[in-house]
């Protein structure tokens, strides 16, 4: 398996793959709507023997310092539980760093995330409407957190998905 960032020939797959992993459409058009705005930072691919099966982007938020939002991440289901949403995370966390990201936030499961170095304790003092069990962040590059307080708030593609 190979990790590396879309290309334009990837769109319609990754939307295939999006579409697979969730019950409703909202994660592809999310996906589409941050395309759409320049607002994918990082849109890595997993592929398999030639097989788009995985896709994770990474998108900028509005925080006290340089932070990226993380997902939607989704894979086929039937490579779910093989390591590769776990492949797709460790490659974007890894760009951040390397590119001075400071940190990541996102919503998902604690018990998933929390091996990744995500915490739900460190992201409690963020303002957002997210804001509550599933909402976390990462400190990226081996530094704390800038600040530990202040309002984020993810790409404006998350918003036009709610309305």
């Amino acid at each position: 398996m190979i990790v590396r960032d879309e290309t334009q020939a990837d769109i319609a797959a990754i939307r295939e793959v999006v579409d697979a992993a969730f019950p409703g459409p909202a994660e592809a058009r999310l996906v589409d709507l941050l395309r759409a705005d320049g607002g994918l930072t990082y849109s890595l691919v997993a592929v398999e023997a030639g097989r788009l099966v995985g896709h994770v982007a990474f998108s900028p938020m509005t925080a006290p310092f340089r932070a990226l939002g993380l997902g939607p991440i989704a894979v086929t289901p039937d490579r779910q539980r093989t390591g590769i949403g776990r492949r797709l995370i460790e490659a974007g966390l890894a760009r951040a760093t390397r590119d001075g990201w400071q940190a990541v936030f996102l919503l998902g499961d604690p018990r998933f995330y929390e091996r990744f170095g995500f915490s739900v304790e460190r992201a409690a003092g963020y303002t957002t409407p997210y804001a509550g069990p599933h909402w976390m962040v990462v400190a990226l590059g081996g530094e704390p957190l800038p600040t530990p307080t202040g309002e984020v708030a993810y790409a404006p593609a998350f918003a036009r998905l709610d309305g």
